[in-house]
């Protein structure tokens, strides 16, 4: 009698194809990574407030941390489609916490004493002119701390709120019109989360006026409600590739899981 070999027992181990369970655990994995990653990036850079009169030509202001933002609600509604309301608030809380900590350990490094070195290595800029580095870091991640909780305000609010507006788009329109629950949920839900964020943390925590919170929000919000319609087509290109990837049959029973979600 023939003796299986190792290699001919790894051959056969690495040829077996993923289950479905594998898929969706893979699945939520890379949604979830996609998610999580922009979601901090944008709370870290949104401390810069840019002119994109100067930038792109049009009148307006924006927070630095809009430009990724459409890939954390894009993001949103395809882990709503395929995990449900339970899915996306799932990642949600996961990723507020994974921020706090992470604006905990750049507050822990604020308080740390400078290196002289460093300090006469940075003291002039590129033009010659005094600049105190230590200042520069102390101003841009404090001023971070006040719109990390803004922020994270306006985050849960509007991902509850996303969540639970795409579910009830959905339960309406079946698996039959993506693009009407992926916007309404995205446009209504952010409609709060602009508001809410730079009013908490430029006003409440900061030194704007009401005046340019309305100013600042209006135009971020506008420019969500155009990469919401923009994005439209990857969307639908993100449902083709999870389509492919799971199989008809598995896609369709994934979509019903998300569909009967107790928590709705």
């Amino acid at each position: 009698m023939l003796r299986q070999t190792q290699p001919d027992i790894l051959l056969a181990i690495t040829t077996v194809p993923p289950t479905y369970a594998h898929k969706k655990q893979q699945l939520y994995l890379v949604l979830s990574g996609i998610f999580l990653v922009n979601a901090l990036l944008a709370e870290i850079i949104g401390v810069k407030i840019f002119s994109v009169e100067k930038t792109f030509g049009l009148t307006g202001n924006l927070t630095a941390g809009v430009l990724v933002w459409p890939v954390v609600f894009i993001t949103t509604d395809v882990i709503n489609e395929y995990f449900g309301r339970k899915g996306v608030l799932r990642i949600t809380f996961l990723t507020v916490a994974l921020i706090l900590y992470a604006f905990l350990v750049i507050l822990g490094t604020t308080k740390l004493v400078p290196a002289d070195f460093w300090l006469d290595l940075n003291k002039t800029d590129p033009q010659g002119r005094p600049f105190n580095i230590e200042f520069a870091y102390q101003s841009i991640f404090r001023q971070g701390l006040g719109i990390i909780i803004g922020s994270l305000v306006a985050f849960i609010i509007g991902q509850v709120l996303d969540a639970s507006v795409f579910q009830l788009f959905r339960r309406v329109t079946g698996s039959k019109f993506i693009w009407l629950r992926a916007t309404g949920s995205t446009l209504i839900s952010q409609l709060v989360d602009s508001f809410v964020v730079l009013y908490v943390a430029f006003y409440v925590f900061g030194n704007w006026s009401m005046t340019q919170v309305l100013e600042v929000a209006k135009f971020n919000y506008w420019y969500k409600f155009a990469a919401a319609i923009v994005l439209t087509p990857v969307l639908y290109l993100a449902h083709y590739a999870i389509d492919r990837y799971l199989g008809p049959a598995e896609t369709a029973e994934l979509q019903e899981e998300a569909l009967v979600d107790k928590s709705v």
